[in-house]
């Protein structure tokens, strides 16, 4: 898994409350919302950077959850977002939800930068120093 995230000092890509329609029986959040809550944080981690169109020209390749708490309805989660590997047409950003100091999951996501074919493309060179940079293409 990637670096951890979410320290001390830092500011969430994205948080939101925890919807009723989110959570089972018993109130926690059913995990393939963990999905969704990242889906959010990596679109307006590329929205904070302008590159938001760069987005709608990614695929995931590949996702892995790994869970450490419970999130329950009606608490806040939190999502805290780094990118720390971008390749020519891939790169990996991984993502920390956390409901005020506690851990629930960590998730790493590939993504692969495709045309409307699916065919891989690079990834421009201003686009891959924006993502492991943090600051907004000039």
């Amino acid at each position: 898994m990637g670096p951890v995230v979410g320290s001390e000092g830092t500011r969430p890509t994205w948080s939101a409350p925890v919807r009723y329609a989110e959570a089972d029986q018993q109130g926690v959040v059913f995990n393939a919302h963990y999905l969704l809550y990242c889906d959010e944080a990596s679109a307006e981690f590329c929205r904070q950077r302008g590159i938001l169109d760069f987005g709608e020209m990614l695929r995931v390749k590949k996702s892995t959850l790994t869970w450490t708490a419970p999130a329950v309805w009606g608490e806040v989660v939190d999502v805290y977002v780094t990118c720390p590997r971008v390749g020519r047409t891939s790169f990996t950003m991984c993502f920390n939800v956390k409901v005020a100091d506690r851990e629930c999951c960590t998730v790493e996501t590939v993504y692969v930068h495709a045309d409307e074919s699916g065919t891989p493309q690079a990834i421009p060179d201003d686009v891959a120093q924006v993502l492991t940079s943090g600051a907004p293409i000039a």
